[in-house]
């Protein structure tokens, strides 16, 4: 957890600078740097110290059971009404990406001969919603650390060229419909934190206080999406798995409870907005601004903690001799996927974002 304090601070300082380089005042608004992906990055640097037995017990319980907490309480960051706002036009475009992601995933992770586990780690990452979905599905996947650890270097690496270069395009492109260039940055650009600072950069330069709004609706839609996507590969994997060694299929194993769980923040959350809009109080019980702090520290700061505790473990588990063994294949991999990913989110923002100009979120 040390190692995630660290990166939850290096990870502020780092956003600070890079809105300050692209003239933004940073005073008040969210790190675009993703915290969780720093927490694997010093977990790797410091790996060599991470080798006694006696850490080994607690890397595994971060891994396993505090990564399956950190996801279950991200649930509480998506509000179902949220989804609906962006209604049909949102929701298609997003399922179109999505799948396009997972298929071109796996279309290339065959292509270049990367592991099929790889492959899939690729096709969630790339899809859904980058370092969260890769978190998701890698225990379904019974996914090697190192296989862990290489998906999350593509997500960092690619996503922040998607944060830094996507605003422009998008402004080149759709200057004339926020709607399509806030669907644009939802869709094409890998997680969470890089959307938010893509989308911040967006309405600063560009004073479009649309394109974020839709931009952050659209990312979350995707985010949604894990609760599909999720048992859909581990389906996928459980079916080829038992092709290759005769292995029967769990029904039970497709629907984790980590899952689950997720889906069940996400309708608290839902329940308690619902509350708020009939009667101004959550539960009868949470006024307003009691209930924002409330989502802030379990669906924000808690989950944050917790997913950036589980990933330096993953990074302290790894050695950086696994990018060596594992080649440039799964590299190319990533961004191969990320192109197709933005082609298609190109595609579909020019055909019907548009529609979403009038939106009020």
């Amino acid at each position: 957890m040390t190692v995630s304090l660290l990166a939850h601070r290096v990870a502020s300082l780092l956003g600070e600078q890079l809105l300050r380089w692209q003239g933004l005042v940073p005073t008040g608004r969210a790190s675009p740097v993703s915290a969780i992906a720093l927490s694997v990055i010093l977990g790797l640097l410091l790996s060599g110290l991470a080798r006694a037995r006696w850490l080994l017990p607690g890397l595994d319980f971060a891994m396993k059971k505090l990564l399956r907490l950190g996801i279950i309480l991200l649930g509480l960051k998506l509000a179902i009404g949220d989804v609906l706002k962006v209604g049909l036009v949102g929701i298609p475009m997003v399922a179109g990406v999505v799948t396009m992601g997972v298929v071109a995933s796996l279309v290339l992770a065959r292509a270049l001969k990367v592991s099929r586990t790889l492959g899939l780690l690729a096709a969630a990452s790339t899809g859904i919603c980058g370092i969260t979905a890769a978190l998701a599905v890698a225990p379904v996947l019974d996914a090697d650390d190192k296989e862990v650890a290489y998906t999350v270097a593509n997500v960092t690496l690619l996503g922040l060229v998607g944060m830094l270069l996507y605003p422009y395009l998008a402004h080149a492109l759709f200057a004339e419909h926020p709607g399509a260039a806030g669907a644009f940055l939802g869709t094409a650009i890998h997680d969470t934190s890089q959307v938010m600072g893509a989308a911040l950069s967006y309405q600063e330069m560009f004073n479009q206080p649309l394109v974020a709004q839709i931009a952050t609706i659209t990312k979350l839609t995707r985010n949604s999406m894990l609760v599909v996507v999720v048992p859909v590969l581990g389906l996928l994997h459980r079916k080829m798995t038992a092709q290759e060694h005769g292995a029967p299929v769990s029904l039970r194993n497709l629907f984790p409870l980590f899952v689950l769980g997720f889906l069940a923040a996400s309708v608290f959350r839902s329940v308690g907005e619902a509350g708020l809009s009939a009667s101004g109080a959550a539960y009868g019980v949470l006024d307003p601004s009691a209930w924002v702090r409330l989502i802030r520290l379990l669906g924000e700061q808690t989950s944050g903690l917790l997913l950036g505790t589980a990933l330096a473990a993953v990074g302290l588990s790894t050695r950086f001799s696994v990018f060596r063994e594992l080649g440039v294949a799964p590299l190319l991999l990533g961004v191969a996927a990320a192109l197709a990913v933005s082609l298609s989110a190109l595609g579909l923002a020019a055909a019907v974002g548009p529609l979403l100009d009038q939106a009020r979120p």
